[in-house]
């Protein structure tokens, strides 16, 4: 299974930005698709997962402002990110995990600032 990011790029404080995630089979029997981020310095933190009922969870540093989902026909996840803060800057990566194996993606750069 390969993933390609995409969507990432400079943004001000308070504009919007739509991650996708496209893989190269399908989404369907995914147990979950899930966006983490690594800030400069920082390690790899998680963000976001849509499971394969459609239940959705957050870190509680984007919650109420990015949306995990996902289209079935285009086997595609995707990450809605509004209300972007400085702090929001960083590589953001889409993950797969299918039964026990992890697939990754290669990571898109979003820069939050003015």
């Amino acid at each position: 299974v390969q993933l390609q990011a995409s969507g990432g790029g400079l943004v001000q404080p308070g504009g919007s930005l739509r991650l996708s995630c496209v893989v190269s089979g399908s989404i369907r029997n995914l147990s979950y698709m899930s966006w983490y981020r690594q800030a400069p310095g920082k390690e790899r933190e998680w963000v976001a997962r849509i499971y394969g009922g459609g239940t959705t969870g957050y870190a509680d540093s984007v919650k109420g402002r990015f949306t995990i989902s996902r289209n079935y026909s285009r086997n595609t996840g995707y990450l809605q990110m509004n209300s972007l803060k400085p702090e929001d800057t960083a590589v953001y990566y889409c993950s797969t995990v299918r039964r026990t194996t992890t697939s990754w993606g290669q990571g898109t750069l979003v820069t939050v600032s003015s």
